[in-house]
């Protein structure tokens, strides 16, 4: 039978976690990529401003908590790229504005720093 200490599952609890967002941030970004080159009124666009939106929505919320052991500085960092991100998603879903590339290339900062 095996044993793993507590640490060892806890950090490999941590790197499931970042791959899950890592998986969720590549999802987001495929969608916004598809609405970029069909529309911000596109189908494409409502489903990538949704998805987006509720992606980062869990994200900020997660960022809040606690318990999150990421050091604060960081964590209220990227709450502010959240908020941003969420801002400009909404932006574009009320027609104020079509910066669909903008969010995409934060989103890849984002997820390329989950390593």
């Amino acid at each position: 039978m095996y044993q793993f200490s507590y640490a060892e599952v806890a950090q490999d609890t941590a790197v499931d976690a970042r791959e899950r967002e890592r998986q969720a941030l590549d999802h987001s970004i495929a969608l916004l990529e598809r609405a970029a080159k069909n529309g911000p009124r596109s189908r494409d666009a409502i489903e990538a401003i949704y998805i987006t939106r509720s992606l980062w929505a869990i994200l900020v919320e997660d960022l809040g908590q606690a318990e999150n052991g990421l050091p604060q500085e960081l964590r209220a960092e990227l709450i502010s790229i959240g908020l941003w991100i969420m801002n400009e998603a909404e932006a574009i879903r009320a027609g104020r504005s079509t910066n669909f590339k903008g969010i995409i290339e934060v989103s890849r900062m984002i997820r390329d720093g989950l390593n």
